[in-house]
């Protein structure tokens, strides 16, 4: 007569360790979220009581002629084109200049082209101080210091973009593959020719992606520095809304999202023949 048995499997002390580290990391993240519902004032019910008046704000108080943000006015469609174009030129030279001081801090702030562990400890945190500083504290410094118009704009999106490419650039060069970065270094070439050939090769696809990125988000972002007079079509924005002319804020809102769109649309058709 056959017996059946049963076997235990024990999983090696490895993978034990890993599921009690997943279970306690997950356990970390409901508790963050848990206590981030603390103070925050989060009320589903007073959203659902106000969204009438949200409707009303948007489409109009029967009781009050013309309120609304419908029908837009475009009496001004030419000037509010001109700032638009502005504001993606802004995005445009603020991409650019991020690109070209960020590129040598990612290689800096990389583990494995960096010259030294205090070089990468201090090119990393002046990245995280440039990220950390959002694109309007950036702006208000650079009009105090140059004046109104679309120059601290550019500034402020070149410096707070430099933080974040640089940060990107650098986490892509720390995945390439050693092994082609290896055989440049055996033919005895210079240091900067094994960048040239052995890493810039195989980061030219990430730097492509990540700097199209960058500049669609440029492009959002430039759209309401105008808010603090650093130029562009912010600035008609802040106009509309302060004189309460919805119909307007309406035209220009509608020729951002129009852009933006557009931009995102074109941006991704490029990326996908970049890679």
């Amino acid at each position: 007569m056959l017996q059946s048995s049963v076997v235990t499997v024990t999983p090696p002390p490895d993978v034990r360790r890993r599921s009690v580290g997943q279970y306690a990391a997950w356990a970390a993240v409901l508790l963050i979220v848990g206590l981030s519902f603390q103070g925050s004032e989060v009320n589903l019910g007073s959203l659902a009581d106000g969204f009438g008046n949200s409707f009303r704000y948007i489409f109009g108080d029967p009781t009050r002629p013309k309120s609304g943000f419908f029908p837009p006015d475009f009496s001004r469609f030419g000037i509010y084109l001109t700032q638009m174009l502005l504001t993606i030129k802004m995005a445009v030279l603020g991409t650019v200049g991020a690109v070209i001081l960020s590129l040598p801090l990612g290689f800096l702030a990389a583990a494995n082209t960096t010259p030294s562990p205090v070089v990468y400890q201090l090119t990393r945190r002046l990245l995280d101080l440039l990220r950390g500083l959002n694109e309007f504290v950036l702006a208000l410094i650079f009009v105090a210091a140059v004046g109104l118009g679309p120059f601290p704009g550019i500034l402020a999106l070149v410096f707070h973009t430099t933080g974040i490419l640089g940060k990107l650039f650098a986490e892509g060069i720390e995945d390439i593959d050693e092994g082609q970065v290896e055989a440049v270094k055996a033919t005895g070439a210079h240091p900067l020719q094994v960048l040239g050939r052995g890493v810039w090769p195989q980061i030219v696809p990430h730097v492509l992606s990540m700097t199209m990125y960058r500049f669609e988000s440029n492009v959002r972002a430039a759209t309401v520095l105008g808010l603090v007079g650093a130029g562009g079509i912010g600035f008609y924005i802040t106009e509309a809304i302060r004189g309460f002319d919805t119909r307007a804020a309406s035209a220009i809102l509608i020729i951002i999202l129009v852009s933006v769109f557009l931009i995102d649309f074109l941006s991704a058709r490029l990326r996908a023949r970049l890679q």
